[in-house]
């Protein structure tokens, strides 16, 4: 059988995953391979020429891996940048022209759903609400859902990209700079927190991006799991000594991916600002998001 192959074209990180559908419905990965493509980088209105070219060599690349690997179902979706910049469209055309590669712009809400069933493959789920969370660089998913239902998914365009070049322009970030971030969170998370309200949780699940990076610095133990979890006071610390790192600093970090310093700060006070409103007790980081949700359903 050939294999299916999945691109997730983030406003950060473009993904592409190939793996083999095995009889009992699971699959087995053969590649995976993400880049920083950072299509937002001079914004979400306009994908600037620098990233717009990033992004079609990345996705020629990708092609080339796709003929290699003798994948014949594939399917790509675009999400937030692309939703958004204005050139969106001419990006999709010119990827089609250069690729052969259909992209299909999905909304936030089918991104929200996708991600769920992603999540729901990695972590067990009980009876117990759960809230999920996937930062992006465009938008941010809020899921709560328990093992037999969604009760609520919205998504909400502050990706961490969108808040750095909105907010974050001192080194190290300016106490103003830090309450106007909290302040425009307090006035677009209105519903999240009416969401919590409706469906109290006291765990988090993080996937993908930023959460990767706290399970690389908080987890005791290798993980070697599709899932691992910590609580959320040992959050606090790391987000104290972020806040008052440079740049330079961060670049220096161990277990800190250098193409995700720069969007780091704002997502700690992205996560600090959920963890409160939600008062959460428990952490856990999943391995799979969206891209494990769009293969599940291929």
């Amino acid at each position: 059988m050939h294999p299916n192959a999945v691109i997730d074209l983030g406003t950060n990180t473009f993904h592409l995953l190939i793996a083999r559908k095995e009889a009992a419905g699971t699959y087995t990965e053969l590649f995976r391979e993400r880049r920083f493509v950072k299509l937002g980088e001079n914004g979400v209105e306009r994908i600037g020429d620098a990233p717009y070219a990033r992004g079609l060599q990345t996705l020629i690349d990708f092609q080339k891996i796709l003929e290699e690997k003798q994948v014949e179902n594939v399917r790509v979706f675009g999400t937030a940048a692309l939703r958004t910049a204005a050139n969106g469209p001419d990006f999709v055309r010119e990827v089609k022209e250069k690729t052969g590669l259909t992209v299909s712009l999905i909304s936030g809400d089918e991104e929200a759903r996708l991600i769920c069933v992603g999540v729901r493959q990695a972590v067990p789920f009980t009876a117990e609400k759960m809230l999920i969370m996937d930062i992006g660089g465009g938008s941010v998913e809020f899921i709560i859902a328990n093992d037999a239902q969604v009760f609520a998914a919205q998504s909400f365009p502050i990706g961490v990209s969108v808040l750095k070049n909105k907010f974050h322009h001192s080194n190290p970030i300016s106490p103003a700079e830090i309450r106007a971030v909290q302040m425009h969170l307090t006035e677009t998370l209105a519903p999240v927190r009416e969401m919590l309200r409706n469906h109290p949780v006291s765990t988090l699940i993080g996937a993908s991006g930023t959460f990767d990076v706290l399970e690389n610095v908080l987890s005791k133990e290798e993980v070697t799991g599709l899932y691992s979890e910590f609580a959320a006071e040992k959050f606090y610390p790391l987000y104290d000594k972020f806040l008052t790192t440079t740049l330079e600093e961060r670049l220096q970090m161990q277990g800190l991916p250098a193409d995700r310093a720069d969007m780091i700060v704002v997502a700690l006070i992205l996560i600090d600002y959920v963890l409160k409103i939600a008062k959460i007790e428990k952490i856990t980081v999943s391995a799979f998001a969206m891209k494990e949700g769009m293969l599940a359903e291929m």
